[in-house]
């Protein structure tokens, strides 16, 4: 007899297991971010039933309190080259996406603790992945809103909507670029955190979001156009509205100086204190 071997020895089982092939970098940090941002969705949309309402709520409440104040103490409903409603929406929808970029990310490392044994997994993945997600949600109110004022026959239609998505992201980044830096502090000193929350209410007010900063004295308009803030809600309903004018000296390059520079020192503290903040 001929030494033949019969083909299937040569061939590997259709059952035998392939070899497993290791993922790269980039593969892992995106599958960790995709596992966790809807992690983080599922959290922040139902842990609490009322999650939803009060991310309404809170911008309706505000409009009305400021629309009767206008309406009824000050006597005009009207900014100049604007009508209130809408310039009021635009300001605390671009104020609110700062702060919320700004402040979930403080509790991002202790509420992800336990996750933080698996090695793929650092605290700074938890503190992006807050940014995001708040950012997704304020985008959705935001487009709610828009929805809901064009019901009520409020004209909500942007003159420049590139420019509005432009400086929304803008103060999406600068909110983040603080949250990760402010992040990284109050997982090293607890006590930091609690100030920056005290301090979200005075630049509410500082920031021109319910009264136009053409208000403010003129000597003090050089010092408030030190808050990046303001140069981002300037800017957004500058693109808003066709005839809507704000102060001299409103520039978006100071805005990402901002955003740029917390991120980056941010970023660079998260790898500096990676290990004292997997441990704390």
């Amino acid at each position: 007899m001929s030494d033949m071997t019969h083909p299937s020895e040569h061939q590997p089982s259709r059952h035998q297991p392939m070899e497993h092939q290791p993922r790269s970098a980039l593969r892992v940090t995106w599958d960790v971010w995709s596992a966790m941002t809807l992690r983080e969705f599922i959290a922040r949309t139902t842990a609490d039933r009322m999650a939803w309402f009060w991310m309404v709520f809170e911008p309706l409440a505000t409009i009305g309190i400021m629309l009767f104040v206008r309406a009824h103490l000050m006597g005009s409903r009207h900014i100049s080259g604007a009508d209130f409603i809408p310039w009021l929406i635009v300001g605390l929808m671009g104020f609110y996406i700062f702060r919320a970029c700004m402040m979930t990310p403080l509790g991002a490392i202790n509420a992800n603790k336990g996750l933080f044994t698996y090695r793929q997994i650092a605290p700074v993945d938890s503190v992006l992945v807050r940014c995001y997600v708040e950012g997704m949600l304020r985008s959705f109110i935001f487009l709610l809103f828009i929805l809901i004022a064009s019901m009520f026959k409020v004209d909500m239609t942007a003159n420049h909507a590139v420019g509005v998505l432009m400086d929304w992201m803008s103060l999406w980044a600068l909110g983040s670029g603080l949250g990760v830096l402010f992040s990284v502090i109050d997982g090293l000193v607890p006590e930091v955190g609690k100030i920056i929350k005290i301090i979200s209410f005075p630049l509410f007010i500082l920031s021109g979001v319910i009264f136009p900063v053409t208000y403010f004295p003129h000597q003090a308009q050089e010092y408030i156009l030190w808050n990046p803030i303001i140069h981002g809600l300037e800017s957004m309903r500058m693109s808003y509205f066709q005839y809507y004018h704000s102060i001299e000296g409103i520039d978006m390059t100071y805005v990402w100086y901002w955003a740029l520079t917390s991120m980056t020192l941010g970023l660079m503290m998260h790898i500096r204190f990676a290990p004292r903040l997997k441990m704390r």
